[in-house]
């Protein structure tokens, strides 16, 4: 306003400080109107500074608070995401709005008077938040032509609900929609329709979204009903939106297959080497738990089980397993151990057998072959010949005067269980069961 002012003050003054000089050039000025062609033309009322724009469209002369008998026409030109900024144009045709002009195809105008004539009551259906910028001023643009045909473009920024299914989360595609409609105006007064169909809809190349790529959009028109006021038309727009998957790659999926890939190391660590395996498989399960909590903290709260849920949740399941593994296997180490030592104590002096050694490496008595011997190992077994003690207990339990005196006879033989076998079988089962479950996992959900 302050800008104004100073500009007509300007021009007041440079009217008054050029009079003299027009009066001493007046004669040769109306030579040159005389015998110029461009002077020849006929007046344009439009550019008469005599003349107000309530004058020329004749406002007063109208009641604007009624429609015209004309539709409207919309389009949108994007600008950001969901909550997303837009060019809301109008198009309809008002007779009352007409006016003479021989040279001027259309007059523009601001929100001043976009106050004083009709416009349509639009509004965003289901929108959470929304307005009209105003930064310098109201971002409003007000084209009428000669003909009554109008033009009503705003910058607007709404915040829309879309009812997303994370069902697939992050592995998604989601369609939202926004919903633009007649607060007032049945459709008996207001008709509603997309000007060029899909076309109306243009959006800015140069603008990629963080999280989703657009991958298609289009528009539809239908009615919609409420039983205290009638029918509506309400235009859509239907944009389809891909989640970016790369982000969850890195922050989600990759820690935690390699957390999983962590806990098989304990497979080929000795077991009796507890300070080792424990803390990496408490390791391994806390981990996963603060991963699981940190994808859950930024996500919407719903009553259903999400993808990425089920992938984190079977991969602290194999966590767990692991810890699990190991705790069975120290436990029937432990077991096997005891009873071997309440064994020992029951068995008769193993002097009178001839050489132990030889007994030991002769599969015909000890049901052992050179292979087994040395595939077996040491794990478990004390260094000072605690598998030359086994061999002779088993030894002793064949023999049947020995047998007679310790009981049950075999009993040894049912309770030996060779624990090192089970980490050799888990090293190939958790591995190939874990990428059963991807293959599985991606082929559903890619």
């Amino acid at each position: 306003m302050q800008a104004d002012a100073v500009l007509v003050l300007f021009c007041v003054w440079l009217a008054g400080a050029a009079g003299k000089v027009a009066q001493s050039r007046g004669h040769k000025l109306e030579t040159y109107k005389q015998s110029s062609p461009i002077y020849k033309r006929s007046p344009d009322m439009t550019k008469s500074p005599m003349t107000k724009s309530e004058q020329l469209l004749r406002i007063d002369d109208h009641d604007f608070t009624m429609r015209p008998a004309f539709g409207a026409q919309c389009s949108l030109f994007f600008l950001q995401d969901f909550t997303m900024t837009l060019y809301l144009r109008h198009y309809w045709k008002d007779e009352r709005l007409s006016f003479p002009s021989t040279n001027n195809q259309s007059m523009t105008f601001d929100s001043r008077l976009v106050k004083k004539i009709w416009v349509p009551d639009m509004f965003f259906v289901h929108s959470k938040r929304s307005f009209i910028h105003d930064t310098t001023t109201d971002n409003v643009m007000l084209r009428v032509y000669p003909d009554g045909n109008v033009l009503y473009s705003l910058r607007v920024t709404v915040t829309a609900m879309c009812n997303m299914d994370l069902s697939r989360f992050p592995l998604d595609t989601q369609t939202c929609s926004l919903e633009i409609e007649s607060y007032a105006y049945t459709d008996d007064d207001l008709m509603l329709y997309w000007k060029k169909g899909n076309e109306s809809l243009n959006t800015d190349d140069r603008i990629s979204l963080s999280q989703f790529l657009i991958q298609k959009f289009h528009t539809t028109t239908k009615l919609a009903f409420y039983s205290s006021t009638g029918w509506y038309n309400r235009l859509y727009i239907h944009f389809t939106l891909r989640r970016h998957i790369f982000f969850f790659l890195l922050q989600t999926y990759f820690p935690a297959t390699l957390m999983v890939m962590l806990s098989w190391v304990s497979f080929w660590i000795d077991r009796r080497a507890v300070p080792a395996r424990v803390p990496l498989g408490i390791t391994t399960v806390l981990t996963m738990s603060t991963i699981i909590t940190g994808v859950n903290a930024s996500m919407p709260r719903v009553s259903y089980i999400k993808a990425v849920d089920i992938y984190l949740w079977v991969s602290f399941v194999f966590v767990f397993l692991s810890v699990i593994e190991y705790a069975a296997v120290n436990y029937l180490s432990t077991v096997q151990e005891r009873k071997e030592r309440k064994l020992r104590e029951r068995l008769p002096c193993t002097c009178g057998i001839g050489n132990p050694d030889e007994m030991m490496i002769d599969p015909q008595i000890t049901g052992y072959g050179s292979m087994d011997i040395n595939t077996t190992g040491n794990y478990g077994m004390p260094e000072n010949g605690g598998r030359q003690e086994r061999m002779l207990a088993q030894v002793a339990l064949n023999d049947p005067q020995i047998a007679s005196q310790v009981k049950p006879s075999r009993s040894y033989v049912n309770i030996w269980i060779d624990t090192h076998a089970i980490d050799k079988y888990s090293r190939v089962v958790f591995p190939g069961a874990y990428i059963l479950f991807n293959i599985i996992y991606w082929s559903i959900y890619s």
